[in-house]
């Protein structure tokens, strides 16, 4: 059995709301054109790549959501695109498509993962004339005295307020013994983790509750396997309810344990219900989903670049995307779906709005 760094949570506990002292959004360079008179037409110089992260373009999640956003960009304004797949996971084999792509005439490249953080160090001094994009690529990433170079924009995200957001509704929807479940404890996970943790303590403080557990585990990859579903086995058999499964494909670990005894799954990333209906071979697993704007932060961005000629509202910048409407959750960058989160009386889509904006109200403080 692999070693897990695992922690048991009795809650309520006293810990600070990381919706309310979280790093303020940065939604300057992500742009509204709905009350433009005419779309410009798109650039037809420009020709898009996308580069795989660890899994491919059917990964249903990280990078088959880049992916989605930029063919349908791509087909909406007839630009030429095509998507390169690294031959292994490592940094050489990244930059290799990246090269790959740049030399075969692509000039905007884009990039899902923290881990093309050294790929990126290594080739956008080169290619200065390619227009970079990276999504969930801190200045952490890049490494300690990289300069954010002018043909480079990032964008991250707030993950601890729509994985607080998860938790705060799992315990309102009457939950009392939840569970997380980490893939690798990367800065992203750690955040959804952690603002899942102070979400489900938010909850059970307010409705008065002193029994409510949490287990928390990172298991160290982004995949489900038979080691895992052991230890997830062990959690839903011991009364655990719901577990959080925080790691692209790892949860099929956590839905294989959560069939066997009628136990709830929460998604990340992108609305995962159904992929996670199809992997179970059955509906209603799946209690939400802690999801930030893959989508249409790339689709966004192309569209103010390509079409617009904005890339100096973005270029050098790492710009992090969180709550920007109080009014719609629909169109912040973190939140959790509204079509298919299974609301009840403990917990509405009236409730879930007001959430939405008491915490917009404390992170405009």
């Amino acid at each position: 059995m692999k070693k897990f760094l695992a922690l048991t949570l009795a809650l309520v506990m006293s810990l600070s709301l990381v919706a309310c002292g979280g790093q303020k959004t940065d939604d300057t360079n992500q742009t509204d054109d709905t009350n433009q008179a005419e779309e410009p037409a798109a650039d037809s110089e420009y020709k898009i790549a996308m580069i795989t992260d660890y899994g491919d373009i059917t990964d249903q999640s990280f990078n088959q959501t880049t992916y989605e956003a930029c063919k349908a960009f791509s087909d909406d304004n007839g630009l030429e695109f095509s998507y390169f797949k690294p031959a292994g996971d490592s940094t050489a084999d990244r930059v290799a498509m990246i090269e790959k792509a740049a030399d075969e005439g692509y000039n905007v490249i884009v990039m899902p993962g923290y881990a093309f953080g050294g790929a990126i160090v290594e080739t956008a001094p080169k290619f200065s004339d390619v227009k970079f994009i990276a999504l969930d690529v801190s200045a952490g990433d890049l490494g300690d005295g990289f300069e954010v170079p002018d043909n480079l924009y990032c964008a991250v995200y707030q993950e601890e307020l729509c994985g607080y957001m998860a938790g705060y509704a799992a315990v309102k929807m009457g939950y009392k013994s939840l569970g997380f479940l980490g893939g690798m404890a990367v800065p992203a996970v750690q955040r959804y983790g952690y603002g899942f943790v102070q979400g489900v303590d938010a909850a059970a403080a307010e409705m008065g509750l002193t029994d409510v557990t949490l287990n928390y585990v990172y298991g160290g990859q982004f995949f489900g396997d038979a080691d895992i579903t052991a230890v997830m086995d062990t959690w839903y058999q011991s009364g655990t309810e719901v577990v959080f499964a925080c790691g692209g494909g790892i949860y099929t670990s956590v839905v294989d344990a959560a069939k066997k005894v009628g136990g709830k799954v929460i998604g990340v990333d992108v609305d995962q219900s159904a992929n996670i209906a199809e992997y179970a071979g059955e509906d209603g697993l799946t209690l939400t989903s802690a999801m930030k704007g893959l989508y249409p932060t790339t689709y966004d961005t192309l569209t103010d670049v390509v079409l617009n000629g904005n890339w100096d509202n973005y270029k050098g910048k790492i710009a992090t995307l969180g709550l920007i409407s109080g009014d719609d959750p629909t169109a912040n960058y973190v939140q959790i779906p509204m079509d298919t989160t299974q609301w009840g009386d403990g917990f509405t889509q009236d409730d879930y709005k007001a959430m939405v904006k008491d915490m917009y109200r404390r992170e405009a403080w």
